[in-house]
């Protein structure tokens, strides 16, 4: 018996203002029967044009399909009509898009949405069977009170809720082939171990085969039975998923595989960094007192997304600060530039009330308190060119006399963030991510700060670029002294980057301790399911590994809450919140 799918010699080009830029050049590989194909690579290495060119979803022009064979079950998909192609999508072959916000319709309810695919494809459905139908895998998938979560729209499920909806809808006619693009990029880590568990699990009972598009080489070691490499629309390797980890051959393939952060490895001393002589060593730079910060939702209804939290920041360090989506942590990271108002609270700088300054006051602190955020293209101005976007701060902060004093110094920033001194005169859409976020980088430290918010730097970032960024931000703490509130989802990162480590649930810190200390020694129930969702880039032990799955924190959040009191110190340096049972 042949493979389910044969691409052979793909070549794909994308034609604009008459030039042709080949985004996939000759890419040939084959999926199995029940068979998971990872298909890595970073940005632009052409996985995507790949992916939609087997369903057939390339808008033509500007896409130019110009040489290769797709045979399907023994079809020629290449040939087929649109008309043919329409019979096949969500039938036989469907695919799980990266974001499901823009892939689901806003206007039509969840359950519509399914049922539409499903009468679609057969004619002989009633549609209280289709209905009934689509209400079971809703809860196959994991959502709860799938009969009233069936009548609602995409706006009212949370991101992790409509990534299995999409699911749902794409095993709806039991398809195949599943295609998954990316399915997890947008997720926390709780969360995109549930989908990987679920897709795993809907493989076993419909004998699907996946094709698993992703940049997370972790994903692919707990995945995947076979790998394809891409990089500038090319396969540089492929194997099965143990030679790829083991035995990669191509120079690229170690470059993604050495990027990646190591959780298990033991996290190396870093040279402490060198501290201004107007700031005492001994004494926190950064103190947060109880802070709160709640939302009036309207209705008599409060949002408490930092609920009286306090922890401290010393000179040089870096403590980072986890959790999921929605846990506080961007939040906390605003709350302390004051670019949300705090409810209550102290936050203090080199013992200054940051919260009791007026605006002229302010203007000043932030000199000295500054942001990286976390999606760069949307923080930078895209009609400013770069030397306006960095040359501002400066501005704003009379740090310069002149304006060729100004270009001197926005160039000397520039070439601090390994960037060149000719890019100051380029446009924000000229740069690649991780060029435009070494330029955040560059405007954060235009007016030489001591403190640094990082929020989510590197979530926008393949791997390799991570790696790059997460280097610079050590080099230019031990060079420039700084200090840094690392916020990230990302644990095995936050792990190599961070000195102490702070863990935040539901508004609340419920864990905070040295980072390896955390690591390898976790006391709250919250932070093992976070370490236990992390995929280890290891096909051998994430194989074995066993998951302490949210679903399961969820039904315990009814019974535990979390005590009101203080943090309580386990062991030296290690402060746990002790839950309490509720009695019912």
């Amino acid at each position: 018996m042949g493979p389910l799918l044969k691409v052979d010699n793909l070549r794909v080009s994308f034609i604009s203002r008459e030039r042709e830029f080949e985004a996939v050049r000759g890419v040939s590989f084959e999926v199995n029967k029940g068979e998971t194909l990872g298909i890595v690579g970073e940005s632009g290495s052409g996985k995507s044009v790949t992916a939609r060119s087997i369903m057939r979803l390339l808008p033509s022009p500007p896409s130019l399909l110009k040489d290769g064979d797709i045979q399907f079950l023994g079809m020629d998909m290449v040939g087929k009509s649109d008309k043919e192609m329409e019979n096949i999508r969500g039938k036989d072959i469907s695919m799980i898009f990266q974001d499901p916000m823009t892939s689901l319709n806003p206007t039509i309810r969840i359950g519509n949405q399914m049922t539409e695919t499903m009468l679609k494809h057969n004619k002989d459905l009633s549609k209280q069977t289709a209905k009934a139908e689509a209400i079971e895998l809703l809860k196959l998938v994991g959502i709860p009170n799938p009969e009233a979560r069936y009548s609602q729209y995409p706006h009212e499920f949370s991101g992790g809720m409509r990534q299995r909806a999409m699911i749902a809808m794409a095993l709806s006619c039991r398809p195949k082939l599943l295609i998954a693009d990316e399915p997890t990029t947008a997720l926390d880590v709780t969360i995109q171990a549930q989908i990987l568990n679920l897709m795993k699990n809907m493989q076993e009972r419909f004998g699907t085969s996946i094709i698993l598009i992703t940049h997370d080489l972790g994903v692919v070691a707990g995945m995947c039975d076979r790998v394809v490499v891409m990089k500038d629309g090319e396969i540089v390797e492929k194997g099965t998923t143990e030679e790829i980890f083991e035995q990669p051959k191509h120079p690229y393939t170690i470059k993604l595989l050495n990027a990646l952060p190591k959780l298990h490895e033991k996290k190396k001393a870093k040279p402490a960094p060198r501290i201004s002589e107007n700031i005492n060593p001994n004494e926190p730079l950064l103190q947060v007192r109880s802070l709160k910060q709640h939302f009036d939702m309207g209705k008599g209804n409060v949002l408490k997304a930092v609920d009286d939290i306090s922890f401290f920041i010393k000179p040089g360090e870096t403590l980072g600060l986890v959790g999921e989506s929605g846990s506080g942590k961007s939040t906390t990271g605003r709350a302390i530039l004051r670019l949300n108002e705090p409810t209550a609270g102290e936050i203090l700088y080199q013992g200054i009330p940051v919260n009791q300054l007026n605006t002229k006051e302010m203007k000043m602190m932030r000199r000295h308190m500054q942001m990286i955020f976390q999606d760069p293209y949307a923080s930078l101005n895209p009609r400013f060119k770069v030397l306006d976007i960095i040359g501002q701060a400066l501005d704003i902060h009379k740090l310069v006399k002149s304006k060729a004093e100004r270009r001197e110094r926005v160039e000397e920033l520039l070439e601090m963030v390994g960037l060149d001194a000719a890019h100051a005169m380029r446009y924000p859409h000229e740069f690649s991510g991780g060029q435009r976020q070494r330029i955040g980088i560059a405007r954060a430290l235009a007016v030489e700060p001591k403190f640094i918010v990082c929020d989510e730097p590197l979530s926008a970032l393949d791997v390799s670029i991570q790696a790059q960024i997460v280097k610079l931000l050590d080099d230019l703490q031990q060079r420039l002294g700084l200090t840094y509130l690392f916020i990230a989802h990302d644990l095995s990162m936050v792990k190599h980057i961070s000195d102490r480590v702070a863990v935040m649930f539901g508004g609340k810190i419920v864990e905070l301790a040295e980072s390896e200390e955390l690591y390898t020694n976790p006391q709250h129930e919250y932070t093992k399911s976070l370490l236990s969702a992390i995929p280890i880039p290891d096909p051998k032990i994430e194989r074995q590994k066993k998951r302490i799955l949210l679903e399961e924190q969820e039904q315990r959040r009814d019974k535990y809450q979390l005590d009101q009191s203080e943090l309580v110190e386990v062991s030296e340096g290690h402060w746990v919140a002790m839950p309490r049972v509720v009695v019912e």
